[in-house]
C-alpha cells in the first residue's frame, strides 16, 4: 500500500516532463548590469547638460533669477564719489526716486489712526516693535487719521533717520516707538 499523503505533489510546470523543450531561464549577468548602469548614467548626464544649457540649472528648477536691485545700484553709484567728496556732498542721482517705508500694511481704523494689518519681517516696523493690530496715531509730528495720512507721513520722512511713532496697542496701552524708515526705489 502506497502512502500518497506523505509524498509531495509537483507544482504545475515543474513536473518531470514539463521542462523538456525549454532552455533554463537566464539571470542577468554582470555585463548586463554594467550596461544598464552605464545607460542610466549617460541618460542622466544628457538630461543635466540639456537643463544647464537651457538655463534652468540642476538646483534652480522652478526658480527665478533676480538681477541687482535698484537699491544696490544706488549704493554703488553713491559709493564712488564718497571717496573723493565730503559725506555731505554725496547725493542720489537725479533720475532715482527715493521714498521711505516702514514695512507695514495698514488700513483705516474705526477712529483716528491707521490699523496695522501686516508687518514685513525683516523691516523697519518690525525692528521698531510694531505688531499686527497696533494703531498708528502719529509719525513724527504728523498726525495720522487714516492709512493715506500714514503713507504721506512716512513718504515725507527721510530714509535712514529716526522717526518717533505714537502707537495704541490692541490691549489699549499707548507707547512711543522709534523707527528708522528704509529705502524703496
Amino acid at each position: 500500500m502506497e502512502q500518497t499523503a506523505l509524498r509531495p505533489k509537483p507544482i504545475p510546470g515543474q513536473g518531470p516532463g514539463d521542462r523538456a523543450g525549454r532552455a533554463p531561464a537566464r539571470r542577468p549577468g554582470p555585463v548586463r548590469r554594467r550596461r544598464r548602469r552605464l545607460t542610466t548614467v549617460l541618460t542622466g548626464l544628457l538630461v543635466g547638460t540639456v537643463l544647464v544649457l537651457s538655463g534652468a540649472g540642476l538646483g534652480a528648477l522652478g526658480t527665478t533669477v533676480i538681477g541687482m536691485s535698484r537699491l544696490a545700484e544706488l549704493r554703488q553709484h553713491t559709493a564712488a564719489p564718497a571717496a573723493t567728496a565730503s559725506p555731505a556732498a554725496v547725493t542720489a542721482p537725479p533720475s532715482a526716486r527715493v521714498t521711505a517705508t516702514l514695512g507695514v500694511e495698514a488700513v483705516d481704523d474705526e477712529g483716528p489712526g491707521a490699523r496695522v494689518v501686516g508687518v514685513h519681517v525683516p523691516g523697519p516696523g518690525y525692528a521698531a516693535g510694531l505688531v499686527r493690530g497696533d494703531v498708528l496715531l502719529a509719525v513724527g509730528r504728523a498726525r495720522v487719521d487714516s492709512a493715506a495720512d500714514l503713507a504721506r507721513a512716512v513718504a515725507g520722512a527721510r530714509p535712514g533717520s529716526a522717526v518717533r511713532l505714537t502707537v495704541r496697542h490692541a490691549s489699549g496701552g499707548y507707547q512711543q516707538l522709534t523707527a528708522v524708515p528704509g529705502v524703496v526705489t
